[in-house]
């Protein structure tokens, strides 16, 4: 099933807001970790292969995710006036011309941009500026876009300074101003540095004022631990002894931290789990009929929904832009109609096709041909949530359990 059309339809099914950045990423697929290790440290030279420019953050993202697996998309973001912004511009129209005009550009602030080191077998990490995401306010939304269309989603407020300050007055607000217009929205978020003003805001207060105007919150499993339940982060951290800890987060901890989402107003929580798949909890059947135009058809088959997809087997070239890429899958699958399962393996094959590619959307695919990969027999990870009480489901491809428990 195609979710949409061509982007340059004088109507758009979603709307794609918040943070962008460029995006340098150096080719490290010919660098082992132990060759990484060893050589990035003072005063060594080591030799990687050619730099990637593509735009970066949920704009470009996600936006341009939607846009590939067919949806009508209008992006909205702010860059400088400078030669960082003028390379965004350009990429986005070389996407299809029209991709940018919905683009702010503003003379008084610098491009944001990011280098993303992603050498195989390590984490990926970041050198990030925030420029002028900075100075992006609710006013810099154009709602009356909104009016026509199906889906809005904002992403990255962790590194956007106006949409944390002041208890995140401006991110409710953008929430409050979006959902008035009947569309339905949805959220995702970033790790910030914890040593950052972002890293010391009141997430807990944040997230109470903005989630009861947030139908669909797809943060990772890492940034909501951060931002609401920290010792557990740490003790988990203490426990992996610096490497990851996404084996020692439990079913049950999920489930937990995804109620606790739904108590704060969202309708629908995807806690992406990295290599391990896609943790999601929806609400109640009351709260699923408020989601706005993009809602389900039959919003009591998604009611009350417990689901655990894991990732597909792909060839690991880089992990940069998966989170967002799985986002998109979802979002894609909601509008296209499709139940909780399949857009939960929607999600997690469009993020596994994103990894074949050391960007963040060269791997993608088109809806037709990422279903049609699906269908064929795509292999899955093994994950076994039998002795957590979970049931696996063949035809569906996914773990479910039933709630209320």
């Amino acid at each position: 099933m195609n979710p949409g059309g061509p982007s340059n339809s004088p109507r758009v099914d979603a709307v794609a807001a918040g943070h962008i950045c460029l995006d340098i990423i150096p080719d490290l697929s010919q660098t082992t970790a132990a060759q990484f290790r060893q050589g990035f440290g003072p005063g060594r030279l080591t030799q990687v292969g050619a730099a990637a420019f593509s735009t970066g953050g949920p704009v470009s993202n996600v936006g341009l995710a939607l846009h590939k697996l067919g949806v009508r998309t209008q992006l909205m973001g702010k860059v400088g006036d400078d030669l960082f912004g003028e390379a965004i511009l350009r990429l986005l129209a070389a996407r299809e011309p029209g991709l940018e005009a919905g683009m702010i550009v503003d003379a008084a602030a610098s491009t944001s941009y990011t280098v993303v080191i992603n050498p195989p077998g390590i984490d990926r990490f970041f050198l990030h500026s925030p420029g002028a995401n900075d100075t992006f306010a609710a006013g810099d939304i154009r709602y009356e876009r909104l009016e026509s269309a199906r889906l809005f989603h904002f992403g990255y407020p962790p590194l956007m300074h106006l949409m944390y300050a002041e208890q995140g007055d401006q991110l409710a607000e953008t929430f409050r101003r979006a959902r008035a217009t009947g569309i339905t929205t949805s959220l995702d978020m970033a790790y910030p540095d914890p040593a950052s003003e972002a890293g010391q805001a009141p997430w807990p207060a944040i997230l109470a004022a903005a989630l009861p105007y947030v139908d669909i919150f797809l943060p990772s499993i890492e940034e909501i631990l951060f931002m609401l339940r920290r010792p557990i982060l740490r003790k988990l951290e203490e426990q992996a002894e610096g490497g990851d800890i996404l084996p020692l987060v439990s079913p049950d901890l999920l489930a937990d931290v995804a109620c606790q989402l739904l108590d704060m107003g969202a309708r629908v929580v995807g806690l992406k789990l990295g290599h391990r798949g896609l943790y999601v909890r929806t609400g109640g059947a009351a709260a699923m009929a408020g989601m706005g135009r993009a809602a389900p058809a039959d919003v009591i088959a998604w009611a009350d929904k417990e689901l655990w997809a894991p990732c597909f087997c792909a060839h690991l070239v880089g992990a940069a832009g998966s989170g967002d890429a799985t986002i998109a899958g979802f979002l894609a699958g909601l509008l296209a109609g499709l139940s909780a399962e399949q857009t939960a393996i929607a999600a997690v094959a469009v993020g596994g096709c994103n990894v074949e590619a050391v960007d963040t959307l060269s791997g993608l695919r088109t809806w037709g041909e990422t279903m049609a990969r699906v269908a064929a027999g795509w292999e899955q990870h093994v994950i076994d949530l039998a002795p957590y009480g979970w049931t696996y489901d063949a035809s569906s491809r996914l773990w479910a359990r039933r709630v209320p428990y």
